[in-house]
């Protein structure tokens, strides 16, 4: 599969029209049904390769798009995710800094 092609599992024929928010590999057991004793075959059936990381990870965009910015009727709640989102992760990156000018108290 290269950059832009659709998944070798999708066939448009039995799926219909190519909904980029979902995965069309074969189903597995959810995460939150897993058991403790399944948490390392689970995790072993995962495919572990770049491209799949980056097919979860746009899933996972376009879910978000879909739920949150995509309805007709869409709220301010994708503006304050990403506000959050963004102050958080500039946090982390300046935390090194930001660790220096605690205050403490001497006594």
């Amino acid at each position: 599969m290269a950059f832009g092609d659709y998944p070798a599992e999708y066939n448009p024929k039995v799926h219909g029209p190519y909904d980029p928010a979902r995965y069309y590999g074969k189903a597995d057991v959810p995460f939150g049904q897993v058991k403790l004793g399944e948490l390392g075959s689970w995790f072993g059936r995962r495919n572990k390769t770049p491209s799949a990381i980056a097919g979860a990870v746009s899933r996972a965009w376009w879910r978000w798009q879909h739920k949150y910015v995509f309805p007709k009727r869409a709220g301010i709640a994708p503006f304050f995710q990403l506000t959050v989102a963004s102050m958080t992760f500039f946090y982390l990156i300046n935390y090194t800094k930001l660790k220096h000018h605690r205050n403490y108290k001497y006594h």
